[in-house]
Order: C-alpha cells, then structure tokens, then sequence
C-alpha cells in the first residue's frame, strides 16, 4: 500500500474512533449521574454493552470512509464524503444533546435526522463502492434501535 493510501486509512479509522471517543468522554460522565436517575425502558441493554458496540461501528464506518476515499476524486465520491461526515457530526451531537444538555427531545430529533443522513450515505456508497455500504448496515440496525430508545426515554420521562 502506498504511503498515501496508508495515511488515508489512518485518518479514516482515526476520525470516527475520535469523535466517538470524545463523545464517549461526555457521556460516561453523565452515566452516574443524571442518566441513573431516568425511568429506564424495558429493553435498554446494560452501559456495558455500549461501548464494545460504538467502537466496533466507528471503526466499520473508519473502514468504509477508506473505501470511499480511496477511489478516484470526483463529485459522486466527493458527495458520498460529505454525507458521511453530515451523519457523523449528527451522530456526535447527539450525545451531547442526551448526556451533556440533557435534552431528549432535541436529541430524538437529530437521531432521526441522523437515521436519515444514514440512509442517504448508503445509497451514496452503494451507487461507487457496494461494499462500503453493505458493511454500514449493522449501524444503521443499531441506530434504529438507538432512536427506538431514544424515543421510549422521551415519553418515559417527559414531565
């Protein structure tokens, strides 16, 4: 591999891995705290679980960006970029509308924004690179669950 190619991998992995970092960062602080104290929906999986499943997903989306870049420059490949950056700054916000700000409401808004980014991204990947949007379905799975969440949270707990 090229030191070029190599270089767009390690920035590929490296960008989603970090903004998910840092939105872990926020999160786990609000764990104990403001989150413990939610009326928690039936089928919420132990914290535990989220970690594993976030960092195993950004590096599947880390994965996918190379694909994408690695292609020849033009305005399609251009686009697909766009998109998937568009859906990961909604998936980053997101954690700070839910754990930071502790707003659900705005927060059920941009997973669905996102959900929907999501699916423009895949179409995006599939018509230049098929496989780069095949190996996004598990994330988009884990996101219509998350927004299923997000949205037992929000009638759980509305005042």
């Amino acid at each position: 591999m090229k030191a070029i190619q190599t270089g767009k991998l390690i920035a590929s992995l490296l960008l989603p891995l970090g903004v998910g970092g840092i939105a872990g960062m926020f999160t786990a602080e609000a764990i104990p705290g403001w989150y413990a104290t939610l009326n928690q929906p039936s089928f919420n999986p132990p914290n535990s679980v989220f970690g594993p499943v976030w960092t195993t997903l950004y590096t599947i989306m880390g994965i996918s960006l190379f694909m994408i870049w690695r292609l020849e420059a033009g305005k399609e490949r251009n686009h697909a970029i766009l998109i998937f950056m568009v859906q990961l700054l909604l998936n980053f916000c997101w954690s700070f509308f839910f754990f930071y700000f502790n707003m659900i409401g705005v927060a059920l808004l941009d997973i669905i924004v996102l959900w929907i980014t999501i699916i423009i991204m895949l179409v995006h990947f599939y018509k230049i690179k098929p496989l780069a949007a095949y190996i996004n379905i598990p994330y988009l799975l884990w996101v219509t669950f998350a927004t299923a969440l997000n949205i037992a949270y929000f009638f759980l707990n509305r005042s």
